[in-house]
């Protein structure tokens, strides 16, 4: 899954949240039985969802932190490696680009 992907998955999941704390506050005022214990379960999934976006979120800029740290360091411990990494890359690149 490539991160824009992710990123309109996870846009997608905040607006179904949003649209579900919508729909539980205009049913508030409905206060039958059967509408009470399905907005109790409503507002328990909700919560739930919730943490696990927020623990997902804080994963993966965890997980980004660390490959920034890492790639940090390696360019810091070999920086004529990386000149010579990114050198073929550019070079690569311009190659694809000029065959267009």
């Amino acid at each position: 899954m490539s991160t824009a992907q992710k990123d309109k998955l996870m846009a997608d999941l905040k607006q179904v949240m949003a649209d579900a704390e919508a729909l539980l506050a205009a049913t508030a005022g409905d206060t039958s039985s059967g509408m009470a214990e399905l907005r109790g379960r409503v507002t328990d999934t909700l919560f739930k969802a919730k943490d696990g976006l927020i623990h997902a979120q804080e994963e993966v800029v965890d997980r980004a932190k660390a490959a920034a740290r890492a790639t940090d360091h390696y360019v810091h411990d070999h920086p004529w490696q990386s000149v010579g990494i990114a050198a073929g890359v550019g070079l690569l690149l311009g190659m694809l680009i000029s065959r267009r």
